[in-house]
């Protein structure tokens, strides 16, 4: 029996140590892994433990796409801000949503749930992306602008995530193509005072 077996965990630190043990595994081995039994195997739980948390399979994976997100888009959020600033280049905005998508593992989780019929659970990415456009677009110069550059960028890096290699390769470019053509757009913004 490990050591986390006998520990005597408050909720909230089962709960983030669930959370902690589903994105290993998400990285890891994909979305399909997230399951009840196997994080709960991973911290050393049980099944019923996780359902107290998270009621089902499909609300861990909504919790982790919410811990994601929160996540995330707080990086984002900074970012944004240094940019604007002129401390950072965008490019790391355009890094940091690609690399959510992607290695971060968001797109796959994303996928995933909309394929087993579990949309909702993308509901705190969402939730999550709207409030950041808010905090951000309160003083930029063009909101609808700024707005339209987060869906362009969004829809860019879960694509990648997705399709990003098979796709690069069929059109005979190299594979980071696509986050170069996302950094070159949201630079002509920035200029453009966007």
């Amino acid at each position: 029996m490990s050591s986390n077996a006998r520990k005597r965990l408050s909720p909230e630190e089962s709960r983030d140590a669930a959370l902690e043990a589903a994105r290993a595994l998400l990285l890891e081995a994909g979305p399909q892994a997230v399951t009840l039994k196997a994080v709960a195997a991973r911290i050393g739980r049980t099944h019923a433990n996780l359902l107290h948390h998270f009621g089902s399979a499909a609300g861990l994976q909504k919790a982790l796409a919410a811990s994601i997100a929160g996540t995330v888009t707080a990086e984002i959020g900074a970012a944004v801000l240094r940019a604007r600033s002129g401390d950072q280049d965008p490019r790391e905005v355009v890094d940091l949503t690609f690399d959510a998508f992607g290695k971060g593992g968001a797109g796959a989780l994303a996928s995933w749930m909309i394929l087993n019929g579990n949309e909702d659970a993308l509901d705190p990415i969402l939730e999550a992306i709207h409030r950041l456009v808010d905090e951000i677009s309160a003083d930029a110069i063009d909101a609808q602008l700024l707005r339209e550059e987060t869906l362009q960028l969004t829809l860019m890096a879960l694509g990648d995530a997705l399709l990003g290699g098979p796709m690069a390769r069929a059109v005979d470019l190299p594979r980071e193509r696509a986050r170069e053509m996302a950094v070159t757009q949201l630079r002509k913004s920035v200029a453009n005072g966007g």
